[in-house]
């Protein structure tokens, strides 16, 4: 199949194959005479499976060592669960920052709807919240 075959039945763009051939998550295309790509079946399980990791946001280093282990039958699941185990405890701790820059912004939100008079932007209360620093806050 094409390139843009191969994208369409995985559900991404032809970039994103060229990429992740580029970068090794795909093996290198075979060639036709004219020089454009030729994938099999094989390549699309391939990119099939590195869409699914993207979609858990695994880095690409990881993606590849799940590869890797797929590929590999004398490496551990082990391996792929520690993996998977370190990637969420990253996601939680995403998560953590994300619910604390919520609470900040939803102060900043009530205190401007207290505050604001819909007058002159310098005096918004936000932006006088913004400009204190955060070790004093």
């Amino acid at each position: 199949m094409t390139i843009g075959v191969l994208a369409e039945r995985a559900g991404c763009s032809v970039p994103t194959v060229r990429y992740y051939e580029e970068v090794g998550l795909l093996p290198t295309a075979d060639r036709k005479p004219g020089g454009h790509r030729v994938y099999g079946d094989d390549a699309l399980q391939r990119l099939l499976f590195v869409k699914r990791c993207r979609d858990f946001d695994f880095p690409i280093d990881q993606v590849r060592t799940l590869a890797q282990v797929m590929e590999d039958s004398d490496r551990s699941c082990t391996e792929v669960r520690d993996l998977a185990a370190s990637h969420l405890a990253n996601v939680k701790a995403k998560m953590a920052e994300l619910a604390a820059l919520q609470e900040s912004l939803e102060r900043f939100v009530d205190s401007c709807n207290a505050d604001c008079l819909g007058g002159p932007g310098p005096q918004c209360a936000v932006i006088e919240d913004l400009t204190v620093p955060r070790c004093c806050a």
